[in-house]
């Protein structure tokens, strides 16, 4: 199983990836419950609080949650994600050091780019699924159709700046299989029913039960 078709499998579980920033460890299963209750159920839970590996920890044990490590920079941050078992890993960049890393781990990694050279690096390095990051800092949707036109295999999951309002104009793309959503959960004590009743306004068809063509041995998770 390819490095590609195990993150196919991550970004066809639903349109919108929940994008986490988790200030309180107590507060990681709410959230992720409550997002699965409502069909999101990739969950990128960032490196951005003290407490996001034990977040991820508490979310994977969540029926139905397939729990990833973003703002994943470095070798380090990627072997503490691994071991808190995290089930994908994504960065806001991508460095030879760390998609080499990524790669020879088996995880399914989706790197950040916002260049064609960054692109045209992933590629040397047999990737051909990206996070286009900071998507709307970085040109937008019009800025995102002329990187993509060169790069017909490649697939893209814009994050940064999308809104509720204008993710579908996203997903419109034919590039673009999923986004990335960070504006799910507000700031503070979750609100269970305030994000289950986001989530699953945003939703739409997901994939249910087992992910399929998902390889993730040596995370013990699905």
């Amino acid at each position: 199983m390819s490095e590609t078709n195990n993150i196919d499998a991550i970004m066809k579980l639903a349109r919108v990836i929940a994008v986490l920033v988790i200030k309180e460890a107590a507060y990681a299963r709410p959230i992720a419950e409550a997002l699965v209750a409502g069909g999101l159920r990739a969950l990128e839970v960032t490196l951005r609080t003290p407490v996001a590996l034990d977040a991820i920890r508490e979310m994977a044990k969540v029926e139905g949650a397939v729990v990833g490590a973003g703002t994943v920079l470095n070798e380090r941050d990627l072997e503490a994600s691994l071991e808190a078992g995290a089930q994908f890993i994504v960065s806001p960049g991508l460095t030879k050091p760390l998609g080499k890393a990524a790669i020879a781990s088996g995880i399914p990694f989706l790197p950040g780019i916002a260049t064609a050279a960054d692109i045209m690096r992933g590629l040397d390095m047999g990737l051909s699924r990206f996070k286009f990051f900071p998507a709307m800092a970085a040109g937008g949707i019009p800025a995102l159709k002329a990187l993509a036109a060169p790069f017909h295999r490649c697939r893209f999951c814009p994050t940064g700046g999308i809104s509720q309002p204008t993710f579908r104009d996203w997903l419109a793309l034919d590039e673009v299989p999923c986004v990335g959503g960070s504006w799910l959960v507000p700031p503070g004590r979750p609100d269970a029913v305030a994000i289950t009743t986001t989530a699953r306004a945003i939703a739409g068809p997901s994939v249910s039960g087992p992910v399929a063509g998902l390889s993730l041995a040596g995370t013990g998770r699905i």
